[in-house]
């Protein structure tokens, strides 16, 4: 378990959920691993604007912290693959929440925006002067 993941114990639980889950990009990672294992080309794909670097730090804090396990398959090329452990598949109902509050927050914010600008739009309009 990581030192942060430690010391969130001593505050409270939804520390320790930040702690373990709060990484960029953890979340989506977990959510394409709950459709079962992935290959590292695979996760790349289905999160396009992680780089490389970040996926793999963020794969391996996830391992260690118990929610994802990686497989080494010994061949040429090598062959890794990731997957959830039970603790992560009990995040499932978790992450199904946090998607669905996801898309109604995109909802919500595309309709606020939109009507935004279109009483921006009429305030901003000048009046015209009589002919």
């Amino acid at each position: 378990m990581r030192l942060p993941v430690r010391r969130a114990m001593e505050v409270c639980p939804v520390e320790v959920a930040v702690s373990v889950l709060g990484g960029t990009w953890k979340l989506t990672l977990v959510k394409h691993l709950g459709a079962g294992p992935r290959r590292f080309g695979e996760l790349c794909r289905l999160v396009p604007l992680a780089n490389r670097k970040t996926l793999t730090r963020q794969l391996r804090e996830l391992e260690e912290d118990g929610v994802v396990g990686r497989t080494v398959h010994p061949q040429v090329p090598p062959k890794v693959v990731y997957a959830l452990t039970d603790l992560g598949h009990s995040l499932a109902p978790v992450v199904a929440a946090m998607d669905a509050w996801g898309e109604h927050f995109e909802r919500t914010a595309t309709g606020r925006a939109a009507t935004s600008v279109s009483q921006t739009s009429v305030a901003e309009t000048p009046a015209r002067e009589p002919a």
